[in-house]
């Protein structure tokens, strides 16, 4: 027969080992926090836009809620299928994240396939999804157009994978963007479905975002939003040097300066505001607002300090991310230490599920 199935002492040492990694849950997760759980693919290096966007909401998340943080390696298999460069790519999202402020003390951080719970459950979910509404998603159709010579069933179920990653430690709280919010209904669907014909298992997840207001990073070049795929140049990376972090904000676009006092702001020069609001000491900021409302500003003057601010902002993370990628034992050690926590989460969920579905045979 093609199926294996494993020895009773394999299931028996196996067994006892998710129960003790289950014990160990119960022993350090506070009663009466709820699950908050999101992921980033390891595709690219992360952004300013990454940072205040979602790892800062990840870092006030961690104090208050049992968090599971994931580096998302079998998505970014639907589009970067060449995996020669994927363990560099994980290490430096794992870096970047601890640099930028998450504990893994304090959260889970793990690597998606590391989880092999979720494959399960993404199997079972899809015995609940349809053709249909798949290829009527907004984020798969792009994709197509993107990647017309690689349309995988996985990259027309990446859905119902991001549903199982979710739903595997019943997160009722989901940090997304606005694109990535369709696909948090699509798993409400499948939460619903799975109730019906089962039973109550699955909470229903929602965007979440800490009670702050999203903060939305444009592009330097004033069109779209930072991105690690699109114009590097008009995206400042938590691993530019310095000199690139002032060559780029030197480059930002910008206007001869508005000609009556109290004008409003264009789209590309608000974004200059909202980066000097964000690194910059309050009084400068004010400076250039007061030099913009009289009509007297010098963009170029604006730039330099806002380039020397943005230096003193990302160096030290950059600094620390080099520290940690030089220390590959430490990354080990945080891979496993946060594999486990979510493999003793995800077995808990994955008992209900089994049990809820009559596949408990013995």
């Amino acid at each position: 027969m093609w199926l294996h199935r494993e020895s009773a002492p394999a299931l028996n040492a196996k067994s006892i080992y998710l129960r003790r990694l289950m014990e160990k849950k119960k022993e350090t997760l506070p009663a009466g926090r709820q699950v908050v759980m999101s992921g980033i693919r390891p595709t690219g290096f992360l952004h300013l836009g990454n940072y205040f966007g979602a790892i800062r909401n990840y870092v006030k998340m961690q104090e208050e809620y049992d968090c599971y943080f994931m580096v998302a390696d079998l998505h970014s298999l639907t589009t970067h299928p060449d995996t020669k460069d994927l363990k560099t790519n994980v290490h430096r999202v794992l870096a970047e994240n601890i640099a930028s402020g998450l504990d893994p003390e304090k959260v889970a951080l793990y690597c998606q396939s590391h989880l092999y719970q979720t494959g399960e459950l993404y199997l079972y979910l899809n015995m609940l999804a349809y053709k249909g509404e798949l290829e009527k998603t907004p984020t798969f159709k792009d994709k197509v157009r993107q990647h017309p010579d690689n349309v995988n069933a996985g990259l027309l179920t990446y859905p119902v994978l991001m549903a199982a990653d979710i739903l595997i430690h019943k997160a009722k709280y989901v940090p997304v963007g606005k694109d990535q919010e369709q696909h948090l209904e699509i798993a409400r669907n499948y939460v619903n479905r799975f109730n019906h014909r089962y039973s109550e298992v699955f909470p229903e997840p929602y965007a979440f975002n800490f009670n702050s207001e999203l903060v939305k990073i444009p592009s330097l070049d004033g069109t779209g939003k930072m991105s690690k795929s699109e114009n590097h140049m008009a995206t400042l990376f938590l691993a530019d040097d310095d000199n690139a972090i002032r060559k780029k904000i030197m480059k930002a676009k910008t206007d001869n300066g508005p000609s009556e006092n109290n004008s409003a702001k264009p789209d590309y020069i608000e974004n200059l505001f909202l980066l000097m609001k964000l690194v910059s000491k309050a009084n400068t900021l004010q400076h250039f607002e007061e030099k913009f409302n009289n009509c007297s500003i010098r963009y170029g003057d604006m730039k330099k300090q806002l380039a020397e601010d943005m230096v003193e902002f990302i160096a030290p993370i950059r600094q620390k991310v080099d520290d940690i990628l030089n220390d590959e034992k430490y990354l080990q050690k945080v891979m496993k230490q946060g594999a486990e926590k979510a493999i003793a989460h995800a077995e808990i969920t994955m008992r209900d599920v089994r049990n809820a579905m009559r596949l408990n045979y013995f």
